[in-house]
């Protein structure tokens, strides 16, 4: 390992490999350093059973690309490893609505949605967009909904980073003139997020970090920065000290490395994180606003499980549809790979109440009247074969702060809007209608049900785009506000609710970012 760089990037999803691409293709000395693991295809656990490989729970030194992080107001699902949350997400790729360009900290710093036009049309063709092919009974389940709602005309199947060609046969890159890795045609097994076992998913890995390797750029994985410190002017101008330290050892290797810019690409949880604790005392100039504007979609998570014998839920890609179901909504039909059934036991009966003494006893009232089905949910069925998570998302708005504690983690206070709630009247409506669709009985994660506390995949913001320090983190630009060479560029920089999954968002900007960077060589 070198002991000097021009970047250091910290974070290998979205926009950690953006950024690793296109630096080390302009010439600079590029390190990227991840907590998580390599995978390869090989690697990924065959079922969410296997905890060891699929959660990141490094106490219990589980290792995996998915890790669950509850707060007072939300529970969040983010993905670890070289990759990030590419490993684990859904592989979906939609352009935000107009009014998400037009709202929050950003919408007077640019024309945004006719500024990123080109930008999302290259971050498309790098991840591999395409339209999904092919409809599955889960896929058919929202057909029949839409029709019985009048809305048949609003369902449409997703474009998604999925390379499908021939079930199963491996070709040579497809994407990018042989210079990427070889590919194999999805088997439509609907594992995408317990990691793609058939090398058809368009991971990070096999694309932007790919190229970046070939451009020279380093991974060092199983590792996490601790510190930043600027080298002799306080504003960074004569660049860092990054102190980075292994990730998954019992005992931690620690070491110091120089670098002329500094990259955040930690996602959120990550890099608010890191940047709360570096505020207070390695990097005092960072605004006062860090951690305030955090956003989640509105959304919620709640599975459906049908009672028909005949039909295969799991079949598909992780999500192949989509329902626009009014201007502020819509919902998708999520599935796992047959096999992964251990999210059942997280699981209990579908409620609503406004409390939880309403709740838990809704609960008992179903489990009583219904015994016989849920013993065939928690039971008899093959859970993934059998259901379906019907996420539902909005562009309606709230925001949350997060902050950091006295023992060092972070907590969540509410900031303006409404309190963020799996009691959505739009989604309860939709979950009924679903489950008449397919003959099905919904369930939801317990702490939804006990807590009151919705979970999401897409937490966004928190060191957010502004016309100066005093109103955010970083500048149009994504340079952070105080100091020379330093950028957050990852879901922390979303600085308005897209209302959908934010990937291809986090990438557009990416790409724009770099472009603003002038070539070394």
């Amino acid at each position: 390992m070198e002991t000097e760089y021009d970047y250091i990037i910290i974070g290998s999803g979205f926009g950690g490999s953006v950024s690793a691409h296109r630096l080390s293709q302009k010439g600079y000395k590029v390190l990227v350093v991840e907590k998580g693991k390599w995978y390869k295809a090989k690697d990924f656990p065959k079922t969410n059973w296997n905890l060891r490989k699929w959660l990141w729970m490094p106490w219990l030194r589980f290792f995996g690309i998915m890790k669950l992080t509850i707060f007072k107001h939300i529970a969040v699902l983010s993905g670890t490893g070289v990759g990030g949350g590419s490993l684990v997400y859904a592989n979906t790729l939609p352009i935000p609505k107009t009014v998400f360009f037009n709202t929050g900290s950003w919408k007077d710093l640019n024309d945004w949605e006719e500024e990123l036009k080109p930008f999302y049309t290259e971050a498309l063709k790098m991840l591999g967009a395409a339209k999904n092919p092919k409809l599955f009974d889960g896929d058919k389940g929202l057909v029949k909904m839409a029709d019985s709602l009048g809305i048949k005309n609003k369902f449409d199947t997703t474009d998604v980073a999925v390379y499908f060609g021939t079930p199963g046969v491996t070709n040579e890159d497809p994407y990018f003139n042989g210079k990427g890795p070889e590919r194999a045609g999805c088997t439509f097994c609907g594992a995408c997020m317990t990691g793609c076992r058939h090398n058809a998913k368009n991971t990070l890995d096999k694309n932007y970090l790919y190229l970046a390797q070939k451009n020279g750029a380093k991974i060092l994985a199983e590792h996490e920065v601790y510190n930043v410190i600027p080298v002799n002017k306080t504003d960074g101008s004569q660049g860092y000290e990054v102190s980075v330290k292994t990730s998954t050892t019992l005992f931690s290797k620690r070491k110091k490395i120089k670098s002329k810019g500094v990259i955040f690409s930690g996602g959120v949880l990550g890099t608010v994180k890191l940047l709360l604790k570096l505020k207070e005392k390695s990097l005092p100039n960072i605004s006062d606003k860090l951690g305030e504007d955090i956003r989640t979609n509105n959304e919620t998570l709640i599975s459906v499980s049908s009672l028909e014998k005949d039909k295969n839920y799991s079949k598909g890609i992780a999500i192949g549809s989509i329902l626009n179901t009014d201007d502020n909504s819509h919902l998708e039909i999520v599935r796992y790979g047959e096999g992964s059934n251990a999210w059942k036991f997280a699981h209990l009966p579908y409620v609503t109440g406004s409390n939880v003494i309403i709740r838990l006893a809704k609960i008992a009232l179903k489990t009583i009247k219904s015994p016989i089905t849920y013993f065939k949910v928690y039971v008899s069925n093959s859970w993934a074969k059998k259901t379906v998570v019907l996420l539902f998302m909005q562009t309606l708005d709230s925001t949350l702060k997060l902050k950091r504690s006295f023992f060092g983690n972070m907590t969540s206070t509410l900031s303006s809007g409404k309190k963020p709630t799996p009691f959505i009247p739009e989604s309860i409506k939709l979950v009924k209608e679903y489950s008449k669709a397919i003959n099905g009985i919904s369930t939801s994660f317990a702490l939804e049900t006990l807590a009151g506390i919705p979970s999401t995949a897409h937490i966004l913001g928190g060191a957010v785009m502004a016309e100066d320090s005093s109103k955010g983190v970083i500048d149009k630009n994504n340079h952070v506000f105080g100091y020379k060479n330093m950028f957050v560029i990852d879901g922390a920089m979303i600085s308005a609710n897209p209302g959908v999954n934010p990937s291809l968002t986090i990438t557009a900007i990416a790409e724009r970012a770099m472009s603003q960077i002038s070539s070394k060589i």
